[in-house]
Protein backbone atom coordinates (compact mmCIF):
# COMPACT_ATOMS: atom_id res chain seq x y z
CA UNK A 1 0.00 0.00 0.00
CA UNK A 2 1.07 3.25 -1.23
CA UNK A 3 1.60 6.70 1.76
CA UNK A 4 -1.11 8.60 0.06
CA UNK A 5 -3.32 4.97 -0.04
CA UNK A 6 -2.44 4.88 3.44
CA UNK A 7 -2.93 8.47 4.67
CA UNK A 8 -6.26 8.16 3.00
CA UNK A 9 -7.49 4.82 4.94
CA UNK A 10 -6.19 6.63 8.19
CA UNK A 11 -8.31 9.25 7.34
CA UNK A 12 -11.63 7.33 6.46
CA UNK A 13 -11.10 5.32 9.47
CA UNK A 14 -10.80 8.66 11.02
CA UNK A 15 -14.01 9.88 9.87
CA UNK A 16 -15.98 6.85 11.63
CA UNK A 17 -14.22 7.85 15.16
CA UNK A 18 -12.34 11.37 15.20
CA UNK A 19 -10.53 10.46 19.01
CA UNK A 20 -8.70 7.15 17.88
CA UNK A 21 -5.61 7.90 18.85
CA UNK A 22 -4.22 4.94 16.64
CA UNK A 23 -5.97 6.86 13.65
CA UNK A 24 -4.50 10.44 14.39
CA UNK A 25 -0.98 8.95 15.35
CA UNK A 26 -0.84 6.79 12.17
CA UNK A 27 -2.05 10.32 10.23
CA UNK A 28 1.02 12.22 12.01
CA UNK A 29 3.64 9.31 10.98
CA UNK A 30 2.45 9.40 7.35
CA UNK A 31 3.11 12.62 7.21
CA UNK A 32 6.32 12.43 8.89
CA UNK A 33 7.47 9.53 6.34
CA UNK A 34 6.84 12.21 4.08
CA UNK A 35 8.73 14.76 4.99
CA UNK A 36 5.93 17.18 5.88
CA UNK A 37 6.98 17.64 10.02
CA UNK A 38 4.89 20.66 10.11
CA UNK A 39 1.56 18.83 9.44
CA UNK A 40 3.09 15.71 11.66
CA UNK A 41 3.66 17.66 14.46
CA UNK A 42 -0.16 19.05 14.77
CA UNK A 43 -1.20 15.55 14.00
CA UNK A 44 0.90 14.16 16.77
CA UNK A 45 -0.30 16.82 19.21
CA UNK A 46 -3.88 15.71 18.65
CA UNK A 47 -2.95 12.11 19.55
CA UNK A 48 -1.57 13.62 22.38
CA UNK A 49 -4.81 15.07 23.71
CA UNK A 50 -6.78 12.50 23.19
CA UNK A 51 -4.04 9.85 24.81
CA UNK A 52 -1.76 12.14 26.78
CA UNK A 53 0.08 8.66 28.85
CA UNK A 54 1.42 7.70 25.29
CA UNK A 55 5.07 8.32 25.38
CA UNK A 56 5.37 7.49 21.79
CA UNK A 57 3.30 10.24 20.72
CA UNK A 58 5.67 12.78 22.09
CA UNK A 59 9.09 10.75 21.39
CA UNK A 60 7.83 10.88 17.49
CA UNK A 61 6.39 14.55 17.74
CA UNK A 62 10.18 15.65 19.63
CA UNK A 63 11.46 13.45 16.25
CA UNK A 64 9.83 16.02 13.76
CA UNK A 65 10.75 19.12 15.81
CA UNK A 66 14.43 17.54 15.46
CA UNK A 67 13.86 17.22 11.34
CA UNK A 68 12.81 20.68 11.81
CA UNK A 69 15.75 21.92 13.88
CA UNK A 70 13.34 23.08 16.72
CA UNK A 71 15.90 21.49 19.64
CA UNK A 72 14.26 23.52 22.53
CA UNK A 73 10.59 22.61 21.65
CA UNK A 74 11.85 18.94 21.07
CA UNK A 75 13.30 18.54 24.31
CA UNK A 76 10.26 19.97 25.89
CA UNK A 77 8.42 17.65 24.15
CA UNK A 78 10.82 14.53 25.43
CA UNK A 79 10.30 15.99 29.18
CA UNK A 80 6.77 15.85 28.59
CA UNK A 81 6.86 12.34 27.10
CA UNK A 82 8.55 11.10 30.34
CA UNK A 83 6.64 12.25 31.95
CA UNK A 84 3.77 10.36 30.54
CA UNK A 85 5.68 7.56 29.51
CA UNK A 86 5.83 6.92 33.51
CA UNK A 87 2.15 7.88 34.34
CA UNK A 88 1.65 5.14 31.85
CA UNK A 89 4.19 2.58 33.19
CA UNK A 90 6.17 2.19 29.98
CA UNK A 91 9.43 1.81 30.85
CA UNK A 92 10.74 0.83 27.30
CA UNK A 93 9.35 4.17 26.27
CA UNK A 94 10.69 6.24 29.07
CA UNK A 95 14.21 4.36 28.38
CA UNK A 96 14.20 5.24 24.69
CA UNK A 97 12.88 9.27 25.04
CA UNK A 98 15.89 9.12 27.82
CA UNK A 99 18.34 8.06 25.10
CA UNK A 100 17.10 10.32 22.39
CA UNK A 101 17.47 13.20 25.17
CA UNK A 102 20.67 12.28 25.74
CA UNK A 103 20.99 12.33 22.35
CA UNK A 104 19.79 16.10 22.06
CA UNK A 105 21.60 17.54 24.70
CA UNK A 106 24.78 16.29 23.03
Amino acid sequence: MTQPDRLTRLLSMLEAEPDDPFCLYGIAQEHANAGDHETAVSWYDKAIAVDPDDGYHHFHKARSLESLQRFDVAIATIDAGLEAARRGGDAHAVAELQAFREELSE
